[in-house]
């Protein structure tokens, strides 16, 4: 884990597949939103993926890649959030950011835990895991590790809850590779009709034609909209 930035909004930023940390600086995320740190608007707090050993290992079955997901919420849960309230001085409610993969990680974390992240950000996101180049049977861990599939059950108590603190933002364009093979715009869109059939608050921006799945213009989405919420 990384921080960036010491006052304001404390932000959990989570990478592309596969990513590490310092991508948020590598690729130049953090420079986008340098005024935002500087200014004492945002902290950022940078957190590793398990993508390799979940979600992208093809060699086992979707309910196996969701059992390790699981385990790395778990590891977010027990480790991750505790050092963040500890350099904090205390538990503050976060926003959650993702670019690509990162998105579905920002969104998940937020939806399942809206007491401490009801605002998520997810840029060029897919939001469903059986899209996944899935395989085997699914179960349990597959349903709630799916946002596709666990929004879609939410009813009662639990989703007037929901409505009542979670706010999402997807983001998505139309240029090359967002359609396919990311599959962010198409996934992004049905996950925001899901979204407004539950009556969750949500916003879906699509960018324009010229828009690509690269961070050149996950730079200029999280420039453009994290100011709007610190």
């Amino acid at each position: 884990m990384i921080r960036h930035g010491h006052y304001g909004r404390p932000v959990l930023v989570f990478p592309s597949e596969g990513g590490r940390a310092e991508d948020f600086v590598r690729h130049g995320m953090l420079g986008a939103v340098a005024n935002l740190v500087e200014q004492g608007r945002v902290t950022l707090f940078c957190v590793d993926s398990a993508d390799r050993t979940t979600w992208s290992d093809r060699s086992v079955p979707s309910e196996e890649r969701a059992r390790r997901h699981h385990d790395y919420t778990r590891w977010l849960e027990k480790s991750a959030m505790p050092w963040i309230a500890g350099e904090l001085g205390g538990q503050h409610e976060l926003i959650t950011l993702g670019t690509s993969m990162g998105a579905y990680h920002a969104v998940d974390f937020a939806l399942t835990h809206a007491d401490i992240a009801p605002l998520a950000i997810g840029l060029s996101g897919s939001y469903d895991v059986t899209a996944w180049h899935g395989w085997g049977d699914r179960g349990d861990a597959t349903y709630f590790a799916n946002p596709t599939d666990y929004v879609t059950g939410m009813h009662g108590a639990h989703l007037d809850w929901i409505r009542s603190r979670v706010s999402v933002l997807l983001v998505a364009g139309q240029g090359p590779l967002e359609a396919a093979p990311a599959q962010a715009l198409p996934s992004s869109k049905k996950f925001a009709d899901l979204l407004a059939d539950k009556g969750i608050p949500h916003q879906l921006d699509v960018w324009g034609p010229d828009v690509e799945h690269d961070w050149p213009w996950w730079h200029r989405q999280t420039a453009h909209h994290l100011p709007r919420f610190c």
